[in-house]
């Protein structure tokens, strides 16, 4: 008996914070005003692909503040995408 082993598909989950920003014209200084925090806070959450360790107060008050500045709703969608499926390796 031959035993075949196969390498686990991965699934991950993408930081879209940056794109969203840059759609809406936000600024980080912007943002931080809203939000009251530092602007250096700010940049290190957008400048990640991987989804930061965020509770669900942070993300609502990111996405109000987002809301707030854009004039659109934000939502947890239009800040995080699963991407299903993939090989080890391969991002």
């Amino acid at each position: 008996m031959i035993a075949v082993l196969c390498e686990p598909s991965v699934s991950k989950v993408r930081w879209k914070l940056r794109v969203v920003m840059a759609e809406r014209k936000i600024t980080n200084k912007a943002l931080a005003e809203v939000l009251s925090m530092n602007p250096v806070s700010i940049s290190k959450l957008k400048n990640t692909d991987d989804m930061p360790e965020l509770g669900g107060e942070a993300i609502a008050k990111l996405c109000d503040g987002i809301a707030q500045l854009s004039r659109k709703p934000c939502t947890l969608f239009d800040l995080v995408e699963h991407i299903a499926d993939q090989q080890p390796g391969n991002n």
